[in-house]
């Protein structure tokens, strides 16, 4: 199964996510991880949706439905060698006097920041590719988690193309 990450440019206007995110359910896609933000205007939002399938013309397929919603200004599908996606992890830790300095020596191996220290938890912060943060996180179910957020992934295609060239809002 392949993974693709394919960034959206919307209008920024009301029902515009389950619009886009329906078309994904109606083709039976699952979605793995979904961003949603502002950009440098505030006429557009940008999705970023990342999902797993098999079928290539089924994915083919979805993406041109994408690209004849009224409301998409333009997307990008993310070649993983011609891009770079980043996501967030904030992960709190069980603070446990005999596994402390084993979280902490993990933590730096992975250039993970504390940014919370209590008694009782550690909070780490993370950023990273989904697979090195899959892989902290595979470290850390050694110790106690008490709990996981992540952002999703974001991408942004290298060099000095952008997704709003060539549209006029």
């Amino acid at each position: 199964m392949r993974t693709y990450s394919i960034a959206i440019m919307v209008r920024n206007e009301y029902g515009v996510l389950n619009r886009v995110t329906s078309m994904f359910r109606r083709r039976q896609f699952n979605i793995d991880c979904l961003t949603v933000s502002e950009t440098e205007t505030d006429l557009l939002s940008r999705i970023t949706v990342q999902f797993s399938s098999e079928d290539e013309r089924a994915k083919n397929q979805l993406v041109a439905q994408l690209a004849k919603l009224p409301d998409v200004v333009s997307y990008r599908e993310f070649d993983p060698d011609e891009s770079v996606s980043v996501e967030l992890l904030l992960v709190k830790m069980r603070n446990d006097d005999a596994t402390r300095q084993q979280v902490l020596d993990a933590a730096d191996a992975f250039h993970a920041k504390i940014v919370d220290y209590s008694r009782e938890s550690i909070m780490l912060r993370m950023a990273g590719s989904t697979r090195r943060i899959d892989s902290f996180l595979d470290l850390m179910r050694d110790f106690e988690i008490l709990e996981v957020c992540r952002t999703g992934v974001v991408s942004l295609e290298r060099g000095p193309s952008i997704m709003r060239e060539g549209v006029n809002i």
